[in-house]
């Protein structure tokens, strides 16, 4: 969440830049004390999935979305586009903690999400700029190339071998001509997205169906049938609380979950023969395995969309618009873009963004009802959220409507057994662990890369540092 002072202050996106004044939703003005059956805070892809299933499954029941600032304004309308089968969860951690049907049935749950997303987007005639050209996943040296034979052998384990492929190094550049490559995994199972149209092609869909989308009005605080704005309090039987990354800015929230902040550059469009020279035809989304995590896609308009973690924790989880883009670590993402493709020197860079993702302490999204306050929580993606949200919307959707229509448990929705409905994490440490903690991992993360490059072998040490420090 934002105030609403801070609209429009940050640098433009690409993809904000790159989406037409037809395609946005319009929101209405909060111009007085509301009420509703179920308001959703945040106009976001996980608040907006939410109310549009909702809207199918309760159509006589009041719905509205509040933002501080406007629909997609932000992790889900500035991301990198990836709308994958990914959670920040493993196989190994579902399965240890919930078994391995459980770990199964998530995963294929994930698996079929992008079908679902491609169904309805085809349904309401929404352009998302889709293809559905999977995801490499590169090795750049052997401990990568070891990280990521582990990896395939653990989808083979659950069931999952013909959907995550290990390829060798011929095969590998076959596909993306990225620099030093030792093999990667490739699996079918990623859609490359606009992510802006994405969210407001969702929220156009969503106002059809009757939902009220308000904005600019802040949520201050919630309380049972309450929500406090800066505008006027909201009454309501249930609020869906969608905020993320900007969870820290409701009251008495700040260590709920933390907002760490993710870089992106983009490229100008490049010409045909540098796309023949560098390879990802269908537009797979890409990554390699290093610890501090970098991502990319080929754009449907041509251009490389990349970006980077290791941007600073700021003290007391702030959340600030000078944060959203930092000149040093736009110099290193820009960097490893010309380190995986050297071709691309020459390119120049039209954009620089960022902005704040929602990190639970324990790693792991979750959807939580508290059915005393009225209260459903969904969110925790750790950066992998643009496809889970939709996953998390039709979760939602069946915990108030199996509740509304009073649904018996041997009719319950398969989805409601799924793994992340359940209790929320444990709060963060206070201040200054937490500030201390998180800088610590960051710092980690680069040593455990440079010493992996520089000595070839797998940085034990620092790597398990990171997992024991953070993830843990």
């Amino acid at each position: 969440m934002r105030t609403p002072s801070t609209h429009g202050a940050r640098p433009r996106s690409l993809w904000e830049d790159t989406l037409a004044a037809t395609e946005r939703c319009a929101e209405q003005p909060f111009e007085e004390p509301i009420a509703a059956d179920i308001t959703v805070i945040g106009a976001g892809l996980t608040g907006l999935w939410s109310a549009y299933y909702l809207a199918d499954q309760l159509p006589d029941a009041s719905i509205a979305v509040i933002d501080a600032a406007g629909v997609g304004f932000g992790a889900s309308g500035r991301n990198g586009g990836w709308a994958s089968a990914l959670l920040p969860m493993g196989l190994k951690r579902l399965e240890r903690e919930h078994g391995r049907d459980s770990a199964i049935e998530l995963q294929t749950a994930m698996h079929d999400t992008l079908d679902e997303i491609e169904r309805v987007l085809d349904h309401e005639q929404i352009d998302a700029g889709v293809e559905r050209g999977g995801t490499f996943t590169a090795a750049r040296s052997a401990p990568q190339f070891e990280r990521l034979s582990h990896e395939v052998t653990t989808y083979q384990r659950f069931g999952f071998g013909n959907d995550y492929t290990l390829l060798d190094r011929h095969a590998a550049a076959d596909m993306c001509a990225m620099t030093d490559l030792e093999g990667a995994m490739y699996t079918p199972h990623c859609l490359a997205v606009h992510p802006a149209k994405l969210t407001h092609g969702v929220a156009r869909a969503v106002l059809r169906k009757g939902v009220r989308i308000y904005a600019p009005v802040r949520a201050l605080s919630i309380r049972p049938g309450f929500i406090d704005t800066d505008l006027g309090t909201i009454s309501t039987k249930y609020i869906v609380q969608a905020t993320e990354g900007y969870t820290s800015q409701i009251a008495n929230q700040h260590r709920n979950m933390v907002p760490l902040y993710s870089m992106m550059i983009a490229t100008e469009p490049l010409p045909d023969d540098m796309w023949a020279a560098i390879g990802l035809n269908n537009r797979p989304t890409f990554d390699d395995t290093r610890h501090l995590i970098i991502y990319g896609q080929r754009t449907a308009d041509g251009r490389f969309a990349f970006g980077g973690r290791g941007a600073p924790y700021h003290f007391g989880s702030a959340i600030r618009q000078n944060f959203d883009t930092n000149a040093t670590m736009k110099e290193r993402i820009h960097q490893a873009l010309i380190e995986l493709f050297p071709v691309t020197k020459e390119a120049a860079i039209t954009h620089h963004w960022g902005g704040p993702l929602g990190i639970p302490r324990n790693w792991a999204c979750t959807v939580n009802a508290d059915w005393k306050s009225g209260l459903i929580t969904a969110g925790g993606y750790v950066g992998d959220g643009v496809s889970a949200t939709n996953l998390f919307g039709r979760i939602v959707a069946d915990l108030i409507s199996d509740r509304e229509l009073d649904r018996g448990t041997h009719t319950q929705s398969e989805l409601l057994r799924l793994p992340v409905v359940g209790p929320l994490s444990r709060r963060w440490e206070p201040e200054p662990i937490r500030w201390i903690g998180i800088n610590a991992g960051r710092l980690a993360a680069r040593i455990a890369d440079k010493s992996e490059h520089q000595s070839g072998k797998d940085s034990r040490f620092w790597g398990g540092f990171v997992d024991g420090l953070l993830r843990r």
